[in-house]
């Protein structure tokens, strides 16, 4: 009988391992893929790839006992020979290769020239060829990096004491109520792919009193934007006993601010390989909705046009407000008038037109959206028939409150909206590892 005690011991090595000072001049053992093949004749330089970077090996004729005409890129082997420092290799170290052990070859060449710095292709062949783009360097080290984000927006958040939960994303109704449902068909029964875990993270509040997903959410807007997807990753929480909606920004600061120190202390060679510029965390202004649009409008000179909602360009405008005249990259546009809010938001007290929600621009998109919301049972049945809208479906959620919920607020953030921003770049599809969108179900 054989028994399994932990993760098994390889002769292979990672970067990691052979960066360390007492690997120089070892016989050592390490496999990857073949990024690239440069054949100089007698001398050829083979660059693997591994899950952490580049590893440059030199074939030598009449030193390495491997004949390197069968080898083809993206192949995958084991490679074995002398590690030694090179100041002009990736990393500042190469492979002089003994031995090479052929361990799958590509049936077809590559369609696509992924060692390339960049690729030179356009954003449809990029997400057509997913699973082959992606090899490339730099865009693997934007979901890296995205992985970054994730890490940091967690680790914080159970710093706080929030509580990790995973929810359904079948359901018999939406959280958001409108039109941009996704039905189907559950055992001869009506559903629904959910919108956002909302329901369930605020009657979590009434468990755990802080609660935090990861998750996917759905939305069938026919948007056919470089900004919307009918498939996104929503990095939700919930917190219970907040004294105001300001509570929910205030740890939302603390999730940023985690965010780039874990970028910076942990994604450093992604970060400089896409050359990102982090942001300032250190302090967020806020602003009311309709002082928002005023000062952006009057520095811009561009009119108000709609009174309840904020536009793309205004997002824009009022971004580079706040960055020109504070130095800001985020900003938070507070009190959103209620008829563009959900039925469960918390309207002002002081003036019932708007509620005590926000959104959270970054760098002229918005990333987040959140806000207080409704806990009293009574309040709440109040506003679903000032809506005209019905109960039915919403008793499970309802339960929570008629049985005592506390005050609770939180947010959602679009994970591939932030990693776009903090990248640069100008389509979200970029910054989703096989986005779905109008026109697109594959890869």
């Amino acid at each position: 009988m054989e028994f399994l005690s932990g993760v098994l011991q390889k002769e292979t090595l990672e970067l990691s391992q052979l960066r360390e000072e007492a690997m120089e001049g070892q016989i050592v053992k390490v496999n990857g893929a073949v990024h690239v093949i440069r054949n100089m004749g007698n001398l050829a330089f083979i660059v693997l790839r591994k899950r952490d970077g580049l590893l440059q090996c030199v074939y030598e004729e009449g030193v390495t006992d491997f004949d390197l005409d069968v080898l083809k890129e993206a192949a995958a082997v084991e490679a074995e020979g002398v590690l030694v420092r090179s100041r002009k290799a990736p990393g500042g170290m190469e492979l002089r290769l003994r031995t090479v052990r052929i361990l799958s070859q590509p049936v077809e060449p590559m369609p696509i020239p992924i060692a390339k710095w960049k690729l030179n292709t356009s954003l449809e062949t990029k997400l057509n060829l997913r699973p082959l783009s992606l090899r490339n360097i730099r865009e693997r080290a934007k979901f890296k990096i995205q992985e970054g984000v994730v890490r940091g927006f967690r680790e914080f958040l159970q710093d706080q004491g929030f509580t990790e939960i995973h929810t359904p994303k079948l359901g018999s109704k939406g959280a958001e109520g409108g039109a941009n449902i996704f039905k189907l068909e559950y055992f001869h029964r009506p559903a629904v792919l959910a919108q956002s875990p909302q329901f369930y993270k605020q009657m979590m509040v009434g468990v755990f009193d802080r609660v935090f997903e990861v998750g996917p959410v759905f939305r069938a807007e026919k948007h056919n934007t470089k900004r919307h997807l009918n498939e996104y990753t929503s990095l939700d929480f919930e917190m219970g006993y907040i004294d105001g909606f300001e509570d929910v920004m205030a740890m939302e600061t603390g999730v940023l601010q985690r965010i780039v120190k874990v970028l910076e202390e942990r994604y450093a060679a992604e970060l400089s390989m896409l050359q990102v510029e982090l942001p300032r965390t250190d302090r967020i202004p806020m602003v009311r909705f309709d002082e928002a649009k005023r000062l952006a409008g009057e520095k811009y000179h561009r009119p108000i046009r709609n009174p309840y909602d904020l536009e793309p360009e205004e997002e824009v405008l009022i971004s580079r407000y706040f960055k020109e005249e504070y130095d800001a990259d985020f900003v938070f546009v507070t009190h959103y008038p209620s008829k563009k809010r959900p039925f469960y938001a918390m309207d002002d007290p002081e003036n019932p037109i708007f509620t005590l929600s926000f959104d959270c621009l970054f760098r002229g998109m918005e990333i987040t959206t959140g806000g207080q919301r409704i806990h009293d049972y009574q309040m709440l049945l109040q506003k679903i028939g000032k809506r005209g809208m019905t109960t039915e479906g919403m008793e499970s959620y309802l339960s929570a409150f008629r049985h005592g919920m506390p005050p609770h607020g939180g947010l959602g953030i679009g994970l591939e909206r932030l990693t776009m921003k903090l990248l640069g770049e100008d389509n979200v599809r970029e910054t989703a590892l096989y986005p779905r969108d109008l026109s697109r179900l594959e890869p």
